[in-house]
């Protein structure tokens, strides 16, 4: 095979790749605020239908659990992305769009809290998850249920917190009632303690469905156990 031609397969392997992994989007975890009030993330890809570059930041209110007002952004490329690209240039527009609602809220993109749990990419996801944070000494056990129908999906988070002394709390989040149109699963992707170690913030990972197939997409549940 030519240097030519074998040049030639490997842009279609990458072009067939970025393609395939279009909607799959991924996720970013941007930072909290100096004073762990607000909770910064984004999610980024190509999207299938016309391989261009898309991405999203949020701002979320931790003790409200609300998205911050004038928090998010969106950008999407005009453009099909070229062979390769993951689209993380889109993340990168997305935040210089948002940067002065950024700077007022103080968000420091290193400031990313302290990671209590993943779900590793191909790992099998549980409902009920157990742990302990050897750190703070403090015990979890999170159980995910949710209803799903062809019109969509609801789900809710029980919270058990034991703490290092025996005494437990119990809290909730996600709202059983309200189901999300074209998802079919949730999962639980990540834990993340924030810097002031007051609130909990989860990952939640949708799968959601279109004619082209399921779609990866991320959204977020915060508790305060303080």
């Amino acid at each position: 095979m030519s240097k030519r031609l074998a040049l030639v397969w490997v842009l279609f392997l990458l072009a067939a790749l970025a393609a395939s992994a279009g909607d799959v989007a991924q996720f970013v975890n941007l930072g909290f605020s100096k004073d762990a009030r607000y909770f910064m993330f984004g999610q980024f890809g190509i999207a299938e239908k016309d391989s261009t570059p898309w991405a999203d930041t949020f701002i979320v209110d931790v003790p409200a659990n609300a998205f911050a007002s004038n928090g998010t952004k969106r950008f999407s490329g005009s453009q099909p992305a070229d062979p390769g690209s993951n689209g993380q240039g889109a993340l990168l527009n997305a935040l210089s769009d948002g940067l002065p609602r950024t700077k007022q809220l103080r968000i420091d993109h290193l400031a990313t809290g302290r990671l209590l749990y993943i779900l590793l990419d191909g790992a099998q996801p549980a409902e009920t998850l157990e742990f302990r944070d050897f750190q703070s000494g403090r015990s979890y056990k999170i159980a995910l249920s949710q209803t799903a129908a062809a019109t969509g999906a609801s789900y809710g988070l029980s919270i058990a917190i034991t703490e290092k002394d025996g005494t437990s709390r119990s809290l909730k989040a996600g709202d059983p009632s309200f189901k999300r149109s074209g998802v079919k699963a949730y999962h639980i992707k990540q834990i993340i303690l924030a810097p002031d170690g007051a609130s909990l913030v989860f990952i939640v990972q949708k799968e959601e469905q279109d004619t082209r197939g399921s779609n990866i997409r991320y959204m977020v549940e915060t508790v305060r156990p303080k």
